[in-house]
């Protein structure tokens, strides 16, 4: 009893002191690995790469809330078919990390800008081009119109996050982490301890392995479709690419997850960035998108409507 005794009397002068805790352990799972489990969301107005004229670092002082709006202004910089009125990141924010507010998830650029080579650069160019003039079939179209991945890259390696349907469920087996996103239902599956063998050696969001390192969730992924390599609207990755993802939970209701891409053919030089995950303390909800998406019947009923009427077309604004 004097041992208890003296121990919780020590713990309390710890902390009226202010001593800090030592590091943050996650709980186990019943077969001991980290537990990452639960319903998880990235929500925030901060984007993969720095908006034009918003600064690196925020200081004391300034005016937040403005600096937020020239965000918002470079996501939807008009009001084409309602966004600014919608349910686009409603109510939104810039995240903070470790307390800090980010104007990018890119760490590694000073200039928060993924650093293309003039040819990658090219290549995003023409991507991005083709999603507004291309409506020849569907196949044509962008994975996110045809419902096979969610849009902006929101499951795909380097995660990123969405305007809606932020919410993601992480579910852990033995040989195995899948990640559910909410937007489009799209589960990815991480096969831990494994290797490189993918039949094909390509697959929708990639050919992901895992393994631990501690606390630390480690992830390799390469083996991208062609398709998936514009990830409208943010940035252009070649199917030749490797990402490093780490996922570490930090707290109870905080993973962090950080990642690194390179790809010689796309980039001068590999770039990082991270971000948090926070728990989301509702379940995710069915996205309902699918094969018989009613809206890339529209979008292609549109473009043969403009093929019979060619002065339109014409006039049409990308």
């Amino acid at each position: 009893m004097r041992v208890v005794a003296a121990a919780a009397f020590a713990a309390g002068i710890a902390i009226a002191c202010g001593v800090q805790a030592g590091p943050y352990h996650a709980p186990r799972t019943p077969w001991g690995d980290p537990n990452l489990q639960g319903h998880w969301t990235n929500f925030s107005l901060t984007r993969l790469e720095r908006a034009s004229g918003v600064p690196a670092k925020i200081g004391k002082g300034e005016d937040i809330a403005a600096i937020e709006r020239v965000v918002y202004e470079h996501i939807l910089p008009d009001d084409a078919l309602g966004n600014k009125d919608s349910e686009w990141w409603p109510a939104s924010h810039l995240a903070r990390v470790d307390g800090v507010l980010r104007t990018s998830w890119i760490t590694s650029t000073s200039d928060g800008q993924i650093p293309y080579t003039a040819e990658g650069l090219k290549r995003r160019n023409a991507a991005r081009q083709h999603a507004f003039v291309d409506f020849d079939g569907p196949e044509s179209r962008n994975a996110s119109e045809r419902c096979l991945l969610p849009g902006f890259s929101v499951a795909s390696p380097p995660i990123q996050n969405s305007p809606t349907a932020a919410g993601y469920a992480i579910v852990q087996t033995k040989d195995a982490v899948v990640i559910l996103s909410e937007a489009n239902t799209e589960a990815r599956i991480i096969r831990l301890g494994g290797r490189h063998d993918l039949p094909g050696g390509r697959a929708w969001n990639g050919d992901s392995v895992g393994h631990w390192e501690k606390e630390t969730l480690v992830v390799d992924t390469v083996g991208f479709r062609p398709e998936e390599a514009f990830r409208a609207p943010i940035f252009y990755i070649g199917p030749d690419a490797h990402v490093i993802e780490r996922f570490t939970r930090v707290g109870k209701d905080e993973i962090r997850y950080a990642f690194t891409v390179e790809d010689p053919a796309t980039y001068r030089e590999p770039w990082s960035g991270d971000m948090v995950f926070r728990t989301l303390a509702s379940p995710i909800y069915e996205y309902a998108c699918h094969e018989g998406n009613t809206s890339l019947a529209g979008i292609l009923q549109g473009a043969r409507y403009q093929d019979a009427h060619p002065a339109m077309a014409s006039n049409a604004k990308p």
